[in-house]
């Protein structure tokens, strides 16, 4: 089992930057694929970076790409977004999520994920 834990959400002027943070716990031999995502009210989760931890091979949404950089301190379990030009369309409920890099299925479909953070609320005006 897995446990996430999500940091570094509040509320910030556009233009701005926060930095959330995902700490892991557990068995994370079965959690080498990490993803963030969002949800607005009344929206479908998004899937906005992700990264597998053995190599630190990224991918981003179109929405964040330049703007968005997810990173990793595996000596701390932690894996990092850091939100840089924010924009009030960035106003959403940020969740980690994890699940074996073996895993098929777009790294951006939720349903392919096992485990969740509870979230962290980011808010952009």
């Amino acid at each position: 089992h897995v446990q996430l834990v999500e940091s570094g959400g509040g509320s910030v002027q556009a233009g701005g930057s926060l930095r959330l943070s995902c700490a892991a716990s557990g068995d994370t031999s079965v959690s080498d694929c990490v993803a963030w995502f969002r949800q607005a009210p009344g929206e479908e989760r998004e899937g906005v970076a992700q990264i597998y931890t053995d190599g630190g091979v990224t991918n981003y949404a179109d929405s964040v790409k330049g703007r968005f950089t997810i990173s990793q301190d595996n000596n701390k379990n932690t894996v990092y977004l850091l939100m840089k030009d924010l924009e009030p369309g960035d106003t959403a409920m940020y969740y980690c999520a994890a699940r074996p890099a073996r895993n098929m299925g777009w790294v951006f479909n939720p349903s392919t994920y096992n485990y969740w953070g509870q979230g962290t609320q980011v808010t952009v005006s």
